[in-house]
């Protein structure tokens, strides 16, 4: 067995988890949420949760990734035993990562064929219908899809068969800092078109009639995409970590990058949307269809463009390496392959399984499960019953069996004035299971 890798550098840790958290949840995701759900009301709930559940929760994962040394399935097996209830946790992060880049590395397909179109100028001229059809014409042909998936997948591998420091953490290094010099120049650019202060009002004023049970609910479930939680990842990077790494430091830098990268894009979209009288509430098209109008309509609209979508493919590449870390590095040590072989056989049988939700745009999108396509249905399954549930099982484990005392004890190695607090208690053993609860019942009915 090859020597279990750590991290290069703490800066190199940071960027690497910050770029596993920052990924579409922020900049696609994020917006179309806080559009559909009142703006600067979703915004301010949102930040709320992400101090009360999101960084306690992140905290747990890495916490545990770092007691155990080990991937989430025999890391859990360390700590109970084989066949134990808890280790459920284990195997429902590395099943949910692997659910997840199922239809993520398709998305990143249509990210990069959308920065190709950008640049070359494809789109341009079209009227707002035209963008739609064009998104949907897109979507439909599926060996074009598949061509550019399949160029996803090998940039993925090649990165992550480079190793721990030499490749993910080396990319992550680059691409973050590039990732947010990017989204600052879009928002300088977004804020000085005229008409934008409109956007800019809309975005951060708080309408508190607005929030209601639909804004929190949102709010819970978009903390738990962006950050990545119960899905392998915060475990895994845990499981590089020193024994005396400064766990609640680095855990609140993490969070803060990915809460500023979801706030900045905000600030590059809703500005400019109102500037040239588009609406904000587009949903899930709002990436696709709205953007793409936008940036034609846009002075030098190509450069921005393209600009544009190399970020959200830098913030898409980053979470997906994430997302396949806990993956490679559970069949690396249960089956005692090498890293490499573990890296191109994860991501073929991911390609081959995610294949269906190609299909789901094309000749299969009368196929349905639950009423939803099968992208959709891979979607649901992931982000409202799989990782919910794992977090439940990571919060019953902390509560019940690892109990506050002691992960606050060991969570506290390496730490100086920021640490886990006294006051947490209430929110470990109460608050986060109550709402871990609600967001799991709800994800499901």
């Amino acid at each position: 067995m090859e020597k279990r890798e750590s991290w290069g550098s703490r800066f190199g840790f940071i960027m690497t988890a910050a770029g596993f958290s920052i990924g579409l949840g922020n900049i696609w995701r994020f917006p179309y949420l806080a559009g559909s759900n009142g703006g600067g009301a979703f915004v301010f709930v949102y930040l709320i949760i992400i101090l009360l559940i999101g960084i306690p929760l992140f905290t747990m994962e890495m916490g545990l990734g770092r007691k155990t040394q080990m991937n989430p399935v025999e890391g859990m097996r360390s700590l109970t035993k084989k066949g134990s209830i808890w280790v459920a946790f284990g195997w429902l992060g590395v099943l949910s990562a692997f659910v997840i880049l199922t239809y993520y590395i398709q998305i990143m397909g249509w990210i990069l064929t959308y920065l190709i179109k950008m640049i070359s100028g494809s789109l341009s001229g079209l009227t707002a219908e035209g963008y739609t059809l064009a998104f949907e014409e897109f979507t439909a042909n599926t060996g074009l899809v598949a061509a550019a998936t399949l160029l996803c997948v090998i940039i993925i591998g090649f990165i992550s068969s480079k190793g721990l420091e030499n490749g993910i953490e080396k990319a992550c290094k680059v691409m973050m800092p590039t990732l947010f010099t990017m989204l600052i120049i879009l928002a300088i650019r977004s804020l000085t078109l005229p008409g934008s202060m409109e956007g800019l009002k809309w975005y951060l004023s708080i309408d508190f009639s607005k929030i209601n049970g639909e804004v929190v609910l949102a709010a819970l479930g978009q903390s738990f995409f962006s950050i990545g939680i119960a899905s392998g990842g915060a475990f895994i990077y845990g499981s590089y970590l020193q024994k005396d790494s400064n766990i609640p430091a680095d855990g609140l830098m993490i969070i803060g990058f990915d809460t500023l990268a979801a706030l900045i894009s905000g600030l590059v979209m809703f500005p400019a949307i109102f500037a040239l009288g588009l609406s904000p509430e587009s949903g899930p098209n709002l990436l696709f269809v709205t953007m793409s109008n936008l940036f034609n309509q846009m002075p030098a609209g190509a450069l921005f463009g393209g600009m544009f979508f190399l970020l959200v493919f830098f913030a898409a590449l980053s979470s997906a390496l994430g997302y396949l870390e806990p993956i490679v590095m559970t069949c690396t040590e249960l089956f005692k392959i090498d890293r490499k072989k573990s890296v191109w056989l994860s991501l073929i049988i991911i390609f081959i399984v995610g294949f269906p939700t190609i299909l789901a745009h094309g000749p299969w999108s009368d196929i349905l499960v639950g009423g939803r396509n099968l992208f959709d249905f891979a979607d649901y399954l992931s982000g409202n019953i799989m990782m919910p549930l794992g977090a439940l099982v990571l919060a019953f484990y902390t509560v019940l069996v690892w109990k506050f005392d002691k992960f606050q004890e060991e969570a506290n190695v390496g730490t100086n004035r920021i640490k886990i607090f006294n006051w947490w208690a209430p929110l470990v053993k109460f608050l986060i299971p109550a709402a871990l609860v609600i967001i799991f019942v709800t994800g499901i009915f």
